[in-house]
């Protein structure tokens, strides 16, 4: 049996925005699933129909065997959701906002107050149960709205953008914490337009662009179409005559400006140590796309070559 079926499905936002196409997907059980691609590619969307709270066009969603349209209320127990943006009573304490889900999904208060108590200990935010939550900062949010999301023990947890927004110490906090979630079980479905955060986290991916997948594969197989990125160098020198052999395919488009392919073999260090070795000084280097956009284009060219 799969944690979740995708079969079909179609978005269709008036007029004649198409936001989901045909979108085919499944979802193992134990899986750490995500949905890759960047912003308005079509993820919430994905997840707003997921979790039923935005209406398809067509197709069908299955959760652990159960249809979405006529076992809604059945599927939501085996769902916990993690929007994007905060969207708690901001005049509630912590425990507060967290025993009231609770209650909607049946679960006694004495039982809510052990599940409330062992997730705050958890994420950090036992001393912080009885403040006013508009007083907590952004990351505290984060950490109350994941608890809020596994308060009912959910057998799938669904994150919208899960580390955007927060500071580096917290975004590997999170991660840790994921990754121990889905190893005692919860399959997890994230979406993100961070290419490291899948690599870390995730055991497959689908890359989702204006509501087409164009891959759906094992994350350890996606990185082989990721074997270059482009860099662009600011240098000190001028005037600067480049070896006509070397190991990098270096092209000068400045008086002090290069731009290298830097291929799987080779590391950014090898790159500084062929700078050194002709005295070239550099000020400054940034990719000239990201990788995530560097892969999309690579996968767009293999589609072509299959044509």
């Amino acid at each position: 049996m799969k944690a979740v079926i995708i079969s079909e499905l179609n978005k269709i936002y008036k007029p004649n925005l198409l936001a989901i196409s045909n979108m085919n997907l499944s979802v193992d059980i134990g899986d750490f699933f995500a949905l890759l691609g960047p912003n308005g590619a079509g993820k919430s969307t994905t997840i707003g129909i997921l979790t039923s709270l935005i209406k398809k066009s067509s197709g069908k969603i299955y959760v652990f065997g159960y249809d979405l349209d006529l076992d809604f209320y059945l599927i939501k127990n085996f769902i916990g959701f993690v929007p994007q943006e905060f969207n708690f009573n901001q005049f509630e304490t912590v425990m507060e906002i967290i025993i009231n889900q609770a209650g909607y999904y049946g679960i006694s208060k004495s039982q809510a107050i052990k599940n409330v108590e062992y997730y705050l200990h958890k994420l950090n935010l036992w001393e912080k149960r009885n403040i006013i939550s508009r007083n907590l900062s952004g990351g505290m949010k984060k950490k109350l709205m994941i608890i809020r999301a596994l308060i009912h023990e959910p057998k799938i947890l669904i994150i919208d953008e899960p580390t955007s927004g927060i500071d580096i110490e917290l975004r590997h906090f999170l991660w840790d914490f994921l990754i121990n979630l889905n190893k005692n079980g919860v399959t997890i479905i994230l979406s993100t337009h961070y290419l490291e955060e899948v690599e870390l986290l995730c055991n497959k991916v689908a890359i989702i662009n204006k509501g087409f997948v164009l891959l759906n594969t094992i994350v350890k197989d996606l990185f082989v179409n990721a074997k270059k990125q482009t860099l662009i160098c600011e240098i000190l020198n001028k005037n600067i005559n480049l070896p006509t052999i070397c190991d990098f395919n270096i092209y000068k488009i400045g008086e002090t400006t290069l731009e290298v392919v830097l291929t799987e073999n080779y590391t950014l260090n090898d790159l500084f140590i062929f700078f050194n070795k002709f005295n070239i000084i550099v000020i400054s280097i940034k990719n000239k796309i990201n990788r995530l956009e560097e892969l999309f284009i690579n996968i767009i060219n293999l589609d072509k070559k299959k044509i």
